[in-house]
């Protein structure tokens, strides 16, 4: 007769398993601050080159029509034709003008107050001034990471 042995398995104990969960949330402590702040950085720096992008957009529309798009008239003349724009060649952008980083429209002004026109997000806040995300990206100085 064969001798059938049984082997016993052997899973985690609760007190293996909770030692495995505090080392994962010790983790996630130290990292996701780390991540998080690289997810602020980022959209500061995306909204400046959206920005900047715009400007140069803008700055193409000016040397066919011979000015900026009023404040009225916005960044959509990027895009469509404005009454009154007879050597408009556009559209200046591919695409659509996109929203924010934080999901708002940016602001146009133009004449601007800090040159031929103003280009503005507020940030996460949607507030004019601020620190961190809720610093203003302007197309007139550059974003304090």
């Amino acid at each position: 007769m064969k001798e059938v042995t049984q082997q016993k398995e052997r899973g985690f104990t609760l007190i293996e398993l909770m030692v495995v969960i505090i080392i994962l949330g010790l983790l996630a402590a130290f990292v996701a601050p780390k991540f998080f702040g690289r997810v602020s950085e980022a959209k500061l720096k995306s909204a400046k080159t959206q920005i900047e992008l715009f400007g140069t957009s803008l700055d193409v529309l000016r040397l066919d029509v011979g000015r900026y798009p009023t404040s009225e008239e916005g960044l959509k003349a990027l895009r469509e034709k404005p009454s009154g724009m007879e050597n408009w060649k556009g559209p200046y952008l591919p695409k659509e003008i996109p929203l924010d980083p934080w999901g708002k429209n940016y602001l146009y002004k133009s004449p601007g107050e800090h040159g031929d026109y103003d280009l503005i997000s507020y940030g996460l806040d949607g507030a004019p001034g601020g620190e961190g995300e809720n610093q203003d990206v302007v197309s007139w100085k550059d974003v304090k990471g």
